[in-house]
Parts: C-alpha cells; structure tokens; sequence
C-alpha cells in the first residue's frame, strides 16, 4: 500500500458504508498519534478515525507541526514557513485519506488541540472544499496561515465546534475568543464554549464535542 504525506493510525467501522464519516485528529505540540487517539473508543462506532502524527521529532515520542521559538524574555513566536508546509501537508494528507477510503469532503470531520487546532483552522480556511466540519480544541486562529482575501471565499459548508479552557495557562483564553468574532464575520456557522480547566480537555467538553458530532453524522 502506497505510503501517505503523514504517519497515522487508524480505528476503521465494522461496517462501512456510503453514510460513514471520517474524523482526523491532529494533536498538539509535543505530543504523538496516540494522545487523541485516546477518544476513540468513546465516539461512535460507525466513525472511521485517523490518528496523525506530525513530522518534526523533539524527543522519543514527541512530535510538532512546527517550531515554536522561545526568546530570552520568555516570549514565544511559531515559524510561520514551517507551519504553512505543516498545512499543506495535513491538506494534502486529507486528500489521501478520503481517496483511500472512499469518502467525501463533506462527511470529513477534522479534530485539533492546540497547535493542531491553530492548523485545523488553517487548513479548513484555506481548503474549505476539503473538510467541512471543525472541532477546534484549545486554540487558536492564526492570521499570518490564512488566505491573503478570505472575504471572497465561499465558506458556506464550513461550521465549527470551538472550545478552550477559561483558565488556559498555554494558549489565553481571549486568544481563542477572537474565533467566534472573527468567523462571524465571515458569516461562518460556529458554536464557542469555555470549560472552567487549564490547557486540557474537560470531561463535559468531550462530552459536548461528541454529541456535536452525533448530531453531524447522522443527518
């Protein structure tokens, strides 16, 4: 079997069929395929899930989509070419999983928490005809991984589950509450909630995300 853009694991449906949706889960900075992955067993059985792992090697079983660079006053900044490469590939990875699977754009689900939340909303933004449905867990939008004219793009299919936690100690939690405004703007479907947790997800917030997915794949 051909090799794809990214390293992944995969829990496929006991029964796949033309009404299956496919979830892709992209995980945060410094950590792996597996840290999502833990989800699986709690979402729906007819789902087809894919777990990626993001290229760069920190250390023995962390991972990053791209570099975050820290400065001597304790301030951070991404590597913006990096995190561009880092979209396309996940985009292009997206298409190598539906052609594979046999799956549509519009029954394709796409998961981040935090940096891979920052990309989810990239790659959605950018490519609005290959994922349609966003769960962005922990993050944020960042301007500099966007199209230089959004307001002449159609993003009428998109709609997106956002979450973050209010005592988010990582990623400030009015950096995440700029999405809402932001994809209003765009008049773009979305739905923002906070969870009283730091950088993590909260047992209601997983339990708001699934049924936000239920409700998606069983229209």
């Amino acid at each position: 079997m051909k090799e794809l853009s990214l390293k992944y694991i995969v829990r496929e449906p006991n029964i796949q069929t033309k009404n299956t949706s496919l979830l892709i889960l992209l995980h945060g900075y410094g950590s792996n395929e597996e840290d999502l992955f833990s989800f699986a067993t709690e979402l729906p059985d007819d789902l087809l899930i894919i777990s990626t792992r993001a290229p760069q090697n920190l250390s023995f079983g962390s991972y990053s989509w791209y570099t975050i660079n820290f400065t001597a006053n304790e301030g951070k900044f991404s590597d913006i070419p990096e995190a561009i490469t880092a979209r396309d590939t996940i985009a292009t990875f997206i298409d190598e999983i539906q052609q594979r699977y046999h799956i549509s754009p519009n029954k394709t689900f796409l998961l981040g928490f935090s940096q891979g939340t920052i990309l989810s909303y990239a790659v959605a933004l950018n490519y609005p005809n290959k994922v349609q449905k966003i769960i962005a867990l922990s993050g944020y939008i960042n301007p500099e991984l966007l199209p230089s004219e959004v307001e002449k793009i159609d993003y009428s299919k998109l709609d997106f589950f956002i979450s973050h936690g209010s005592v988010d100690q990582v990623i400030p939690a009015d950096w995440a509450q700029k999405a809402p405004q932001f994809l209003n703007t765009l008049k773009i479907k979305n739905s923002y909630k906070e969870y009283p947790v730091g950088h993590g997800v909260a047992p209601q917030n997983f339990f708001d995300f699934k049924k936000w997915i239920e409700k998606r794949t069983h229209i």
